[in-house]
């Protein structure tokens, strides 16, 4: 990879907000989910969650293709399981949803360990995420509509969340990502013909040294270069 291009994620990597992140409640539109995604990588959001409305219209987990390569996606069948997992992270989960008990998305205290659940268009946040969420919010509208596009909706709230962090700062210390999720993108987005044929063949992945160059063993690139069938002879 060039040294700019090195430089590049290096710089986007160290304002990822690891404590950040959204979760999209019911998808059966991966057009949205994708649109999510790519406002989520603009805000330095590492992960998003998708509990899809079947299993048939369930994408795989990990990094999304296009533009979503930085960010990581997890699927999941239910709502609870979701909701659950963010919390073990010591998340304050918010759930957009019109309520009595509902605030101004504005008056949220961002700088916190925070997941914005997302309900369908039509229907809204499901009754079980409404009964694990920490606290409502709405977006102050005054037309004759009352919700927004869901991918709209996030934006807006994580722009604030972003305004909110930068003031604090967060954004001028590197993340807390661990030298394994760090080496993992720097391959894959500085080498990704390598990292296709690392996953294609099953070899491990590299490390990466601070100039962005790949650190491998004469092992590892004599089997980069040869079919799996082809490895008995060096294993041995």
């Amino acid at each position: 990879m060039t040294p700019e291009r090195h430089q590049r994620i290096l710089e986007m990597l160290n304002k990822r907000q690891v404590d950040l992140t959204v979760c999209m409640e019911g998808v059966h539109k991966p057009h949205n989910l994708a649109a999510v995604v790519r406002t989520c990588d603009a805000i330095g959001v590492n992960d998003v969650h998708a509990v899809w409305k079947s299993e048939r219209m369930r994408v795989g987990g990990g990094s999304a293709v296009g533009s979503q390569n930085w960010v990581n996606v997890h699927s999941y069948d239910n709502t609870k399981d979701a909701i659950s997992r963010l919390k073990e992270q010591g998340m304050q989960v918010l759930v957009t949803n019109l309520s009595e008990t509902a605030v101004d998305f504005h008056e949220i205290d961002y700088t916190k360990p925070t997941a914005i659940i997302l309900g369908q268009e039509k229907f809204g946040a499901s009754d079980e995420a409404l009964a694990m969420a920490d606290q409502d919010i709405v977006i102050p509208m005054v037309g004759m509509v009352q919700s927004l596009n869901v991918s709209v909706a996030c934006a807006v709230t994580l722009y604030e969340a972003q305004r909110q962090r930068q003031l604090a700062g967060m954004y001028d210390t590197p993340s807390a990502l661990t030298h394994q999720q760090r080496n993992r993108v720097l391959f894959e987005g500085g080498h990704p013909i390598f990292a296709k044929a690392c996953k294609r063949k099953g070899l491990p992945y590299p490390e990466i040294d601070d100039d962005g160059e790949i650190v491998a063993s004469e092992q590892w690139w004599q089997k980069m270069q040869m079919s799996k069938e082809a490895w008995q002879d060096i294993d041995e």
